[in-house]
């Protein structure tokens, strides 16, 4: 079983740059989805290896408690949510749409009761993820400064995102994702790290697990060197939230091991995400817009003549798109509370073609899709697991809380390395006894 998590390790890493090479080579359409599904094979292969344990030894792997029950809640109310007929809801998404929403928010609780099942190697796999981690770190640095913006816009991240996944970018971007650059303004963007990841958002959300799984090891010359490439990945990726992230889960490690390091290393990280963050327009790897692009950049800011550069400032575009769909988001989950259904939000809307009625957060996306009581059953899950992790794996629970922090703003189960592995070290983490009793 400790080989399958080090694969989900290793090759969610590296999944959506093997996929687009893949689509590319011309691999596509079916079998591409069946390939590209060897992450969903492995995990029910393993939960498959586990209920066969279990139905043979007539008793359960593991004693469950409270988090446990409300894992299963949750799965239930998603199942729940997933045969209810969309007309009673007043959903509009389609079986395909259901699936997927089906498998996004079933992912993580299969993950869960899998590393409670199990007993793993957590300080082998921590390693592993930070080798993971730092990998994924260089490769991106490299990527900034010596492959350009046009050989993605001719590689097959475009059509594995758009033909193959129906997500369509548009032409802000010739197809990839807008976030692949910064925009200030200039008609000359800087380049985010996206890594193997293809996407900025994903790398910062495991950087920022990797720099906590280095807090547990033990110092040696590697220690220093490792912590500064991942820290200056995560810079590149100019993902703000998830620098607040990681400054805020430091100071859950101070509280939770009583110990003033990592509060320091909260204020520290502070200082320099500003001035990294403010310096960026000037240091950051510059590129260019394509001629269709730079018409469509002109045209969308006279359409926003009020949209600040300032990264800091409430009326800059993305932090603007944030609050404005975090608050229609709760707005629309209060005044709806029995929910949607399954697949009416986030990326499972959008790939079949309907308007998410919440996006990005994972909170109102849930709450979207199983109403209310689902959204504060997953919350309720997620904050009694932190609780258990604080006295068993305080390195754990910091990074456990910096990804329920940043799924106030993003859909941290769409990002699989998360969903799958993150939930799979907490369950493991969980079946640990407490650290105080370890050390007797």
């Amino acid at each position: 079983m400790t080989a399958a998590v080090a694969v989900l390790i290793v090759g969610l890493a590296l999944h959506n740059a093997a996929m687009a090479a893949l689509w590319r080579a011309g691999l596509r359409d079916g079998p591409l989805t069946v390939v590209s599904a060897w992450k969903e094979a492995l995990l029910a292969l393993a939960l498959g290896v586990v209920a066969w344990r279990t139905l043979r030894e007539r008793r359960l792997p593991f004693t469950p408690n409270a988090v446990d029950a409300l894992a299963a809640v949750f799965a239930l109310l998603v199942v729940l949510y997933a045969v209810l007929p969309q007309g009673w809801l007043h959903g509009e998404a389609d079986q395909r749409a259901v699936a997927y929403g089906l498998r996004s928010a079933l992912v993580p609780v299969g993950a869960w009761f899998l590393g409670r099942s199990v007993p793993l190697p957590l300080e082998r796999l921590r390693a592993l993820a930070i080798g993971v981690a730092a990998a994924v770190a260089a490769i991106g640095l490299v990527d900034l400064y010596a492959v350009s913006l046009d050989w993605w816009r001719h590689s097959g991240a475009i059509g594995w995102y758009r033909n193959q996944l129906d997500l369509d970018y548009g032409t802000a971007l010739s197809g990839l994702p807008e976030n692949f650059v910064y925009n200030d303004g200039d008609e000359r963007p800087e380049r985010r790290l996206v890594s193997t990841f293809l996407s900025p958002l994903a790398t910062a959300h495991v950087l920022v697990v990797a720099l906590f799984c280095l807090t547990a090891l033990r110092r040696n010359r590697w220690t220093a060197p490792l912590a500064a490439l991942l820290l200056a990945g995560l810079l590149f990726t100019y993902s703000r939230s998830a620098l607040a992230a990681l400054a805020g889960g430091l100071v859950v490690l101070a509280l939770a091991q009583r110990r003033w390091w990592p509060a320091a290393a909260a204020l520290a990280l502070v200082v320099v995400g500003i001035a990294f963050v403010k310096a960026y327009p000037s240091i950051g790897p510059e590129t260019t817009f394509t001629p269709a692009e730079l018409a469509y950049q002109r045209e969308n800011a006279a359409r926003s003549p009020g949209v600040s550069s300032d990264p800091f400032s409430p009326s800059e575009s993305s932090t603007a798109s944030h609050w404005r769909n975090l608050r229609d988001g709760i707005d629309t989950v209060v005044h709806h509370p029995q929910g949607f259904g399954l697949g009416n939000a986030g990326t499972s809307a959008r790939r079949t073609g309907d308007e998410p009625k919440a996006g990005e957060s994972t909170y109102t996306e849930l709450g979207v899709e199983t109403g209310l009581l689902g959204m504060l059953t997953f919350a309720a899950w997620g904050l009694g697991a932190l609780w258990l992790l604080v006295r068993r794996e305080p390195w754990l629970a910091a990074a456990f809380a910096a990804v329920l922090a940043i799924a106030l703003q993003t859909d941290v189960l769409g990002v699989p390395w998360l969903a799958y592995c993150l939930w799979t070290l907490a369950g493991a983490a969980v079946s640990r006894a407490p650290l105080s009793s370890r050390m007797r």
